[in-house]
């Protein structure tokens, strides 16, 4: 029988992270307050009609250049190394494998965020994962000069295709060829996707529509919390979940609960396709 494949996708910032990577050194890095950095940001976006992830792109290359800073690969891995995680993430990841080994089930663990690959890269978690989807920027001499990848919260959902089709690889166009849902390497319905905020409602809906789980993740009494369990009374997402990675938790009861689900209807699809043989 083949072997029973479980994705669990997650945004980065809010989501695994405390809060946005660039507020744990980047900015302060800047001599500058991180309300005061998106603060800049919002207004360039508005000023040039700019899309807010190109927006916080520029304005990190434009305000390192002139604190006489310039950004590095290297440098950007070292703010990773900064990044706070919620509770229970950074051993999350192997325990939740090892749950799946003894389910029957082999589980992948994605990353599609809008934040910066490298300084994901450079975090404690970093090996834990297969692929990495997030934004990138092309190098000359070490120093970025432009983007090379940039993912909003529509064009996250290309990279739900990608996991879904086995078609990993960036560059790979045979994404948008038609494949049979048989032959793809992890059926939506096998798909976990974890985020904290509106941003991450896309790709939520695709999850959710095609038979996947989607959970909505929060901190207790914030807005985020009110918003996330108003999209769960409107069946826009699976689960609501504290952000809390810890054993017994209720993130960890609902992972552990949808790898159940999923071996279960493994066998039960394998049993009747032996039945009509």
């Amino acid at each position: 029988m083949k072997q029973t494949k479980v994705a669990i996708v997650y945004d980065f910032d809010k989501t695994l992270s405390t809060d946005d990577m660039q507020a744990f050194g980047f900015i302060q890095g800047l001599d500058m307050e991180v309300n005061d950095f998106w603060s800049d940001c919002g207004v360039f976006s508005k000023q040039h009609g700019c899309e807010n992830i190109l927006t916080y792109m520029y304005l990190m290359v434009k305000y390192s250049k002139e604190k006489g800073k310039p950004i590095t690969r290297e440098y950007l891995k070292s703010c990773g190394q900064q990044v706070k995680f919620f509770e229970g993430v950074t051993t999350w990841f192997d325990r939740i494998n090892k749950f799946g080994k003894e389910m029957g089930v082999e589980v992948e663990h994605y990353v599609i965020s809008s934040g910066i690959k490298e300084i994901i890269e450079g975090t404690e978690i970093a090996n834990k994962f297969k692929e990495v989807y997030a934004c990138d920027f092309v190098y000359e001499n070490d120093i970025p000069v432009w983007p090379a990848l940039c993912l909003n919260y529509t064009n996250k959902t290309q990279f739900l295709y990608r996991i879904n089709k086995g078609c990993l690889d960036i560059l790979d166009r045979t994404v948008n060829e038609e494949m049979a849902h048989e032959k793809r390497a992890i059926p939506f319905s096998n798909i976990i996707y974890v985020g904290d905020s509106e941003t991450d409602i896309p790709c939520m809906r695709l999850i959710y529509k095609y038979g996947g789980t989607a959970v909505g993740l929060y901190q207790p009494n914030t807005k985020n919390e009110t918003y996330l369990r108003d999209l769960l009374r409107r069946n826009r997402i699976s689960f609501v979940a504290k952000a809390n990675y810890t054993e017994g938790e209720e993130l960890d009861t609902v992972i552990k609960s949808v790898i159940t689900k999923v071996k279960a209807q493994s066998i039960l699809d394998n049993v009747n396709q032996n039945q009509k043989k």
